[in-house]
């Protein structure tokens, strides 16, 4: 990675210049919030974990930890080799912010996310 950064925000926070690209890395689409609004270069559905693991999680900080080993495992997965990489090119190219719906962000995939493109795995 280049000196640009990985920043983690919620979704619903007013968009920064100090943003760069902004990706919505939820599955689902943030309710209540206009394309407009949500100032994004990409949503990476691609990248959230799988249906089953976030209904699982159900943002249970007690469950983070258990979380954040079956999210890396899933981002193991050749199926999200490519999504994975666009995040990475695009990171070293410019700034970066992941964002996320989720109220508690330290407990969030999108934090977990930042943290695996950030050790360049």
């Amino acid at each position: 990675m280049s000196k640009n950064t990985i920043r983690v925000r919620r979704v619903y926070e007013e968009p920064e210049a100090a943003d760069g690209a902004r990706v919505l890395v939820d599955r689902l689409w943030p309710r209540g919030l206009s394309k407009q609004a949500a100032a994004l270069r990409e949503w990476a559905k691609d990248v959230a974990p799988s249906d089953e693991l976030r209904k699982w999680y159900g943002h249970d900080p007690a469950r983070f930890g258990e979380f954040r080993r079956r999210y890396l495992a899933e981002l193991a997965q050749p199926e999200r080799g490519a999504a994975l990489e666009q995040l990475r090119e695009l990171a070293a190219a410019e700034q970066v912010t992941l964002l996320t719906a989720t109220k508690d962000v330290e407990h969030s995939q999108a934090t977990v996310l930042a943290e695996h493109l950030r050790s360049g795995r």
